[in-house]
């Protein structure tokens, strides 16, 4: 899966005015086509067959658009379709016209977002796959696309369930869904300080792996949570190849060196809930390590990206 946040683009405003207007036989044919076509193994169709999947394919409407890291471009989506929800931490069937092969992206923002604003967001690594050199070469303001959410990696706690802690355990652009966790998790604390009568929320650690702070995505979107939430939120971010200076706001979070089977083990409890997305072998190696040490396997999520 190739997972895919904007955190504020200058430049791009959504109105209900530019909502998409495809028609819904339209939509419906162009899911069909690109299902048809989309034949590869390494497609995202195929490596998600068993998945959990909405049957609803919404129209969807390109409406903000940034830069997140030299190799990571975020967009905005406006969802107009009220039968659109999701839950934190799933990602959409991303259907373009004109491109056969289906991409797979994980949202990156909250629920609530997507209630207020009918919005989501998605960020998207380039590489030569079809869906993301689309997003990087040729999506524009108002590009129409099409949507469809699945996936069972989520947190999705309910008012009568018991509070439960979070860690994070993202590397590289594994963040995206963990971002959807962790500014859900933010926004039901948030309606509980209101007084909101929502589920309780627990404290969420967030450990975080890139090359260097270039790819460290959404920095100040998590600080800005960190320093919002300090007594609920907290955040270690890690550097594996780092060449040059690391900029004095950072340096309080930095670690240089890989996340450290050590660091999460000081975590484990039976009100822990561990979330992990990332290469393959980093998924791997932390979800064998909990099991280890006797996390039950209904608190260890994981999902991994290629």
């Amino acid at each position: 899966m190739i997972l895919g946040s904007l955190p504020g683009s200058a430049g791009a405003i959504c109105t209900r005015a530019a909502l998409p207007r495809l028609p819904p036989g339209t939509v419906r044919h162009l899911a069909l086509s690109s299902i048809m076509r989309s034949q590869r193994k390494t497609d995202h169709l195929q490596r998600t067959a068993s998945a959990v999947r909405r049957e609803i394919v919404s129209p969807a409407k390109v409406c903000g658009a940034a830069d997140e890291s030299p190799t990571v471009r975020s967009i905005r989506l406006l969802v107009a379709d009220k039968h659109f929800s999701f839950k934190a931490g799933q990602w959409v069937d991303f259907f373009i016209p004109g491109v056969s092969v289906v991409g797979g992206f994980s949202i990156c923002s909250s629920p609530r977002l997507l209630e207020q604003e009918r919005m989501i967001e998605l960020a998207v690594k380039y590489t030569n796959h079809p869906p993301a050199l689309w997003v990087h070469n040729k999506c524009v303001l108002g590009s129409e696309v099409a949507v469809r959410v699945g996936g069972e990696f989520f947190f999705d706690p309910q008012p009568t369930d018991a509070s439960r802690n979070l860690v994070l355990i993202a590397g590289g652009v594994g963040i995206n869904p963990l971002l959807s966790i962790l500014r859900h998790s933010a926004d039901l604390h948030r309606a509980r300080v209101d007084g909101g009568s929502g589920p309780e929320t627990g404290t969420v650690k967030l450990f975080y792996s890139a090359r260097d702070t270039s790819e460290l995505l959404f920095q100040k979107n998590i600080l800005d949570l960190v320093n919002e939430f300090p007594e609920k939120i907290a955040c270690s971010l890690h550097v594996t190849k780092q060449t040059t200076q690391i900029s004095a706001e950072l340096q309080p979070y930095i670690t240089e060196g890989r996340v450290t089977e050590e660091e999460i083990g000081g975590h484990i409890s039976g009100e822990t809930l561990f979330y992990i997305c990332g290469p393959p072998p980093m998924t791997d190696f932390f979800s064998k390590q909990l099991e280890d040490s006797h996390v039950p396997k209904e608190h260890i999520c994981f999902e991994k990206w290629w």
